[in-house]
């Protein structure tokens, strides 16, 4: 996990947004974390992959957030954007019930790859508060730097940017709301899309239309959320 290994993997937007982050001792400490846990344990996702959700949505592009709060930790899912999965992986159960939502919103068909690239390209920053984790073994890596590290993102794109929609889902997410300037930004929260709570409010909050009609008063191009 050396700096020619992580830099390289950063839309140049966000290189200068977040060089003095690079640059902190926190930072430092973090990437000596990451090379000892890779030389003990598998570490998903893979390394060209941890920064990729600053690769697709570069800053300039940025309209919409949604806040995820680990990778996925099976075998083949993670990418680098939160909720989303390689192509040809089982789509997991908070993802399928992010789809029915879809569906019943905008009566989208439900795609059968849970890639979420497509959303990424067109300015969704799908960013997770901490960007790595061992395999099986979820929440692993939480606590190490990684919260820090987004949260100052979370903090920077409020500051520097106006008219963003985040989507806070979750109480884990809906914690990030004190880093957002409100009074410039839109927040819309729903409970966690997980089976556990997708029925008490995530289902039925009817967020990807509320975000395309926030988006086309601001005379920003909407988002085709179909994949």
């Amino acid at each position: 996990m050396t700096d020619n290994n992580i830099n390289p993997k950063i839309n140049q937007s966000w290189k200068e947004i977040l060089s003095s982050e690079f640059q902190s001792e926190y930072f430092k400490n973090l990437k000596e974390f990451l090379v000892e846990e890779k030389k003990k344990f598998t570490i998903y996702p893979p390394g060209s992959r941890i920064f990729a959700a600053f690769d697709y949505t570069p800053f300039d592009n940025i309209k919409v957030v949604i806040i995820g709060q680990d990778p996925y930790h099976g075998a083949g899912q993670a990418n680098g954007l939160c909720f989303s999965v390689n192509d040809n992986i089982k789509k997991p159960p908070s993802l399928v019930n992010i789809f029915k939502e879809l569906n019943k919103d905008l009566d989208i068909l439900i795609p059968k790859n849970g890639n979420l690239e497509k959303w990424a390209k067109q300015g969704v920053l799908l960013i997770n508060a901490t960007l790595t984790v061992r395999a099986h073994q979820p929440g692993s890596h939480q606590k190490k730097g990684w919260e820090q590290f987004t949260n100052s993102i979370i903090k920077k794109i409020s500051d520097k940017k106006s008219d963003l929609v985040f989507l806070l889902w979750g109480r884990f997410a809906q914690e990030k709301e004190e880093l957002i300037d409100t009074s410039k930004h839109f927040v819309l929260k729903a409970p966690h899309p997980s089976p556990f709570s997708a029925n008490r409010g995530f289902l039925g909050c009817k967020h990807f239309s509320k975000t395309n009609e926030i988006l086309k008063s601001k005379n920003k191009k909407e988002i085709d959320w179909s994949l």
